[in-house]
C-alpha cells in the first residue's frame, strides 16, 4: 500500500492508468495482471469460490466506471465472483435492505460506498461481523470496516480549495452544494476547501443539500443565484452536483460571471471545463475502486497477511483537470466506459 505521499506522486501518470480497461494484462498499481498490489494471486485457499459485492451509493455515471474495474478485478482472479449492487433508492435504509440481502445469500466479503456513515454505524458492524467489509469512495472510520479504499478526501478538498483562489483572486461569496452533509467524503471535501482558503477573502456562506436529488440539486443553485446576486463562487462536492450548477448558472446567463469548481467527470462538468464555464474539476478514480477493493478482499480472504494495509488506508490519487487537460481526459475516459 502506498502513502499518501506517494500516492500524490502517481497523479502525472493516472490518466495512463485509466486506459488499462477490461482487455489490458497490466494492473493499475503497477503488478501484473491476476496479482494483487503486493504480489499475491489473490485467490481463495479453498476450493468454494469467493463471493463478494460492490455496493454504491447512487446510481450516478460515476459508478459505471467503478463496474468497469470490478469487472477487471473478477475477470483476473479465478476463485472469485462479485456482484455489483446499485441501489434505486440512495438512502441508508435501501443500503441496508441490499446489504440484509447479500448477507443471507452468504457473501464473503463487501465492498460499500455508505451513504450516511455516522448513521450506518451499527448497519456497518452487524455485517463486519458476518463478511470482510471494506468502505470505498466515502469512509465509515468508526466502524469495524476492515479498510477504506479511495480517495483521501481532504486532500481532494484542498485541491478544490486552491483552484477556487485561482478562480477568485480577489476573494467573494461562495455557496457549497451537495446531496448530504452526513456523507464522510463530502465533510471531508468541504473541510479540505476550508483549509485551503483560509486567511484569503472567500467567504463560504453555507452548504445547500439535495438528498442526491437532481432537479433539487439545480434549484438550489438557481434559488442562491437569485436570493444572493454577489454570489462569486459555486462548488459542487458531488458528481452530479457540477451539471447543475452548470445548467442553473448557464440558464441563468452567468457563465464567466461566477466562478465553478466541483468534482467528478460527468459528461455535462467537461463539458463545461471545455467551454470555460466551469474553472476545473477534481477528479477520482472510480475504477481503481472497484479494481483495488476486490483485489485487496481477495487476498485477505486468501490469507495473504500484508493485504490490508496497517493504517487501513488504501489512498487512490485525485487529479485536477482544467481546460488544458480536459481533451486527453476526456479520450481516456471514453475508452473505458467503452465509448470509443
Amino acid at each position: 500500500m502506498k502513502n499518501l505521499s506517494q500516492s500524490l506522486a502517481m497523479a502525472a501518470s493516472v490518466l495512463a492508468l485509466l486506459t488499462l480497461g477490461c482487455s489490458s494484462g497490466e494492473q493499475a498499481g503497477g503488478g501484473t495482471a491476476g496479482t494483487s498490489p503486493g504480489g499475491s494471486t489473490g485467490t481463495a485457499s479453498n476450493s468454494q469460490p469467493l463471493k463478494l459485492a460492490f455496493v454504491t451509493n447512487n446510481s450516478s455515471d460515476f459508478w459505471t466506471i467503478a463496474r468497469k474495474g470490478v469487472e477487471k478485478a473478477d475477470a483476473e482472479l479465478d476463485n472469485v465472483s462479485v456482484e455489483f449492487v446499485m441501489p434505486s433508492d440512495p438512502t441508508a435504509g435501501e443500503q441496508k435492505r441490499l446489504v440484509d440481502d447479500l448477507l443471507a445469500k452468504g457473501v464473503d466479503g463487501i465492498a460499500i460506498s455508505p451513504v450516511s456513515p455516522a448513521n450506518q454505524t451499527d448497519m456497518l458492524n452487524a455485517a463486519a461481523k458476518q463478511a470482510m467489509l471494506v468502505t470505498q469512495d466515502s469512509d465509515a472510520p468508526n466502524s469495524d470496516r476492515a479498510a477504506y479504499v479511495g480517495t483521501d478526501n481532504k486532500a481532494a478538498g484542498r485541491q478544490a480549495g486552491e483552484e477556487l483562489k485561482k478562480a477568485l483572486p480577489n476573494g467573494g461569496k461562495v455557496m457549497v452544494f451537495v446531496g448530504s452533509k452526513d456523507a464522510q467524503n463530502a465533510a471531508d471535501r468541504l473541510a479540505g476547501i476550508q483549509e485551503a482558503i483560509a486567511g484569503s477573502n472567500i467567504q463560504i456562506l453555507d452548504v445547500r443539500t439535495d438528498d442526491t436529488d437532481r432537479a433539487k440539486a439545480k434549484s438550489n443553485v438557481a434559488d442562491t443565484l437569485v436570493s444572493v446576486p454577489d454570489v462569486a463562487g459555486l462548488v459542487g462536492l458531488w458528481s452530479y452536483n457540477g451539471p447543475a450548477i452548470y445548467n442553473a448558472v448557464r440558464e441563468a446567463g452567468k457563465v464567466g460571471k461566477v466562478k465553478i469548481v466541483c468534482f467528478d467527470e460527468e459528461d455535462e462538468t467537461l463539458a463545461g471545463v471545455q467551454d470555460g464555464a466551469i474553472s476545473a474539476t477534481v477528479v477520482q478514480q472510480p475504477y481503481e475502486f472497484g479494481y483495488q477493493s476486490v483485489k485487496l478482499i481477495a487476498a485477505a480472504k486468501g490469507g495473504k497477511a500484508d493485504a490490508i494495509p496497517a493504517n487501513k488506508l488504501q489512498i487512490v490519487p485525485t487529479l485536477v483537470i482544467t481546460k488544458d487537460k480536459v481533451e486527453e481526459f476526456k479520450a481516456n475516459l471514453a475508452k473505458l466506459r467503452g465509448r470509443s
